[in-house]
């Protein structure tokens, strides 16, 4: 058999996929341990996004600016810090956060909707609207208890999706 850079890249890929397959299961499987890690991944991702800030502030000009630059990374590593010291409570905050995201979303969705709604396809926006504020619905009606759920089950569809992807694409490829 030949061997090409694709071939190569498309083992790797299929690789990548299988493994990313893997993990997406066992996050929707163990979705609490899946949601403490997502809650500990953003709360370094937060603690560097506030030292960043920190950092930042002293290339400021102006001392309202300086002080603006330094309150804002001062929340961002306080947000870090209680993420990362109570992972679960931050997976909980985050469960909220997200619940209220999901809830503007889907209203943004629904007013698309109202705006598109002659067009053809413009019904998968009142769907999406309206399963988003199901979700939100069922999320806030069994908050806090649905952050044992919500966040790792997430995780774990994204890396599920994005492993059926890694491995559908090049064996699409390889069969052209």
């Amino acid at each position: 058999m030949l061997t090409t850079p694709y071939t190569r890249s498309t083992f790797w890929s299929i690789f990548l996929g299988v493994l990313l397959l893997i993990a997406g299961l066992i996050a929707i499987a163990l979705p609490p341990i899946a949601g403490i890690a997502a809650s500990v991944f953003f709360g370094w991702l937060l603690l560097i996004a506030g030292i960043a800030h920190l950092v930042y502030a002293w290339s400021e000009r102006g001392a309202g600016a300086v002080i603006w630059q330094v309150l804002i990374g001062v929340v961002y590593v306080i947000a870090a810090l209680y993420m990362l010291v109570v992972p679960v409570a931050g997976m909980v905050t985050l469960t909220l956060v997200l619940a209220f995201y999901i809830v503007v979303s889907g209203i943004f969705e629904l007013v698309v909707f109202a705006r598109l709604r002659r067009l053809r396809g413009a019904f998968w926006f009142l769907v999406d609207g309206l399963v988003s504020l199901l979700l939100a619905g069922l999320i806030f009606f069994h908050w806090p208890w649905s952050s044992l759920w919500f966040i790792g089950t997430l995780v774990g569809i994204s890396l599920l999706l994005s492993g059926i992807a890694r491995i559908t694409v090049p064996l699409s490829l390889r069969a052209a």
